[in-house]
């Protein structure tokens, strides 16, 4: 299947929707959104990463940051923050560029590294949309994690990859909806930016952590 362009979802959907169903659909559906300081400190610290205007050579190693990337098999389309492209006899040409080359996405990321794939997701999917326009194989690439300052190597297995195709078609199902799931408060609540927008009453009177802590106990 082939989507249309004016089907195509943000790629970078796809981390909202694997952390938060209905946290995807307030942003991707109803257009809602809410800063935080977490949410301006990611765009800060991904403004620097996406600085298109840098074209790096370092030896053998070709960095490109902000590249445009779109699948229309999937259906998406984005940007990766930095494909750093390796010098390899096994590799792909390039326009404007001499010898063969192995592509090698890195997202970055403002926090640690998360209990959940969203990252994962993601970057796998920058990888797939690569992979359809340089008809070519990606292995692996890297998430570089700001708190931390390490980069976390990230392999693309079938697994994953298959994880990222159910998702997107879930996206893509929801959006022709028009659908916005219920709400399921969860521990990761308290961090959302959009908790004032998700659960308006509960917020009332109390914060999402109170509310899990106090319902949690009522179960036990």
């Amino acid at each position: 299947m082939s989507y249309k362009e004016e089907e195509y979802l943000l790629l970078s959907g796809l981390q909202h929707f694997a952390f938060c169903r209905r946290q995807w659909a307030l942003i991707h559906i109803e257009q809602q959104w809410q800063e935080n300081l977490r949410t301006v400190e990611g765009d800060l610290f991904h403004q620097r990463a996406h600085d298109e205007q840098v074209r790096e050579r370092r030896g053998d190693r070709l960095i490109l940051r902000g590249l445009s990337v779109v699948s229309p098999e999937l259906g998406i389309s984005g940007k990766c923050d930095v494909v750093e492209f390796y010098k390899n006899s096994k590799g792909i040409a390039l326009h404007g560029e001499e010898g063969l080359w192995i592509p090698f996405p890195v997202e970055y990321k403002r926090g640690a590294p998360k209990s959940h794939q969203a990252d994962e997701l993601q970057l796998c999917a920058q990888a797939m949309c690569l992979e359809e326009m340089l008809c070519c194989t990606i292995s692996e690439g890297a998430l570089f994690y700001g708190e931390t300052r390490r980069r976390v190597s990230v392999s693309f297995t079938s697994e994953l990859r298959q994880q990222v195709c159910n998702m997107v078609e879930e996206m893509h199902q929801f959006s022709r909806r028009g659908h916005t799931p219920k709400a399921k408060p969860t521990k990761g609540c308290g961090a959302c930016s959009l908790k004032e927008i998700c659960l308006p009453v509960l917020m009332k009177g109390k914060n999402v952590d109170t509310y899990l802590r106090q319902n949690m106990e009522g179960e036990s």
